[in-house]
């Protein structure tokens, strides 16, 4: 028979999926974004210069419409939505009963989703909301449950988009920002295995491979939105407030590639 933790994460995965079949139309939320950019950004971390093209090389297609910069706006977007679940739940963490090596974790990945927020917006992205709803509001950091499904709700969206850019940006021979995405991917995947852990699913590491659901990181959006985590409202409103990145164990706080130094 299974547990409640474990009827509640099954409930949420399937509610996931059902949204990333039923879609709706991906770019209502993206008017008034940076659509058609041209030129050039500078990534602050790393030095990078990124060329801005307005779609794949290969043109046409699902998501041909998404640029460099959408795609950067989304996932810093999405960043700013991780700290603030994140930030919420180490405030609560007494209530939810996390402590110990389990709190560490917690508080090792909202700097890791702060770090990621902060180059994708120096990169040139540009948050489109700063203020997100819980499909469960409160309750989600009152209940380990409750925090640990919407934890693993919210990492599979985000893994899913970075697969996305991985794919898009290569589309678009954008060689640095692909690896970037994977880069990243690779750290969602451990906040999500790392908070199975916390709520005592066994195997954490349930997953061979990480799931392809969205063909574009646009579609990650809508997926959002359906869930319920971008219809903030009275009584359901969090807003993003940035945290400190100092301390707490965590390393290679820039990417990098083979043989460059991370300093």
């Amino acid at each position: 028979m299974k547990t409640p933790d474990e009827m509640s994460l099954q409930t949420a995965t399937a509610n996931l999926m059902h949204s990333f079949a039923t879609r709706r139309s991906r770019r209502s939320l993206l008017k008034g974004a940076a659509i058609g950019v041209t030129g050039v950004a500078a990534v602050a971390a790393g030095g990078l210069l990124i060329p801005q093209r307005a779609a794949y090389a290969s043109g046409g297609g699902e998501g041909a419409e998404d640029t460099v910069v959408q795609i950067l706006s989304i996932a810093a977007t999405a960043e700013e939505l991780a700290v603030t679940f994140y930030s919420h739940g180490i405030a609560n963490a007494s209530q939810l009963g996390i402590t110990g090596p389990n709190l560490a974790y917690l508080q090792a990945a909202v700097i890791e989703e702060q770090i990621h927020r902060d180059f994708e917006v120096a990169a040139g992205g540009k948050p489109l909301t700063s203020t997100f709803s819980f499909p469960h509001g409160n309750a989600t950091f009152e209940h380990l449950d409750v925090f640990i499904a919407t934890l693993e709700e919210l990492e599979e969206a985000f893994i899913a988009a970075y697969l996305a850019a991985v794919k898009e940006f290569a589309l678009m021979g954008q060689a640095d920002l692909a690896q970037l995405a994977a880069q990243i991917c690779g750290i969602e995947n451990e906040h999500r295995a790392l908070g199975r852990d916390i709520g005592a699913l066994i195997p954490a590491d349930n997953w061979a491979f990480s799931p392809a659901l969205v063909e574009a990181v646009a579609d990650a959006v809508d997926v959002l939105a359906a869930e319920g985590f971008l219809s903030p409202k009275a009584g359901n409103s969090f807003t993003y407030h940035a945290v400190s990145t100092a301390g707490h164990g965590v390393i290679n706080r820039q990417p990098f590639s083979a043989g460059e130094d991370n300093d």
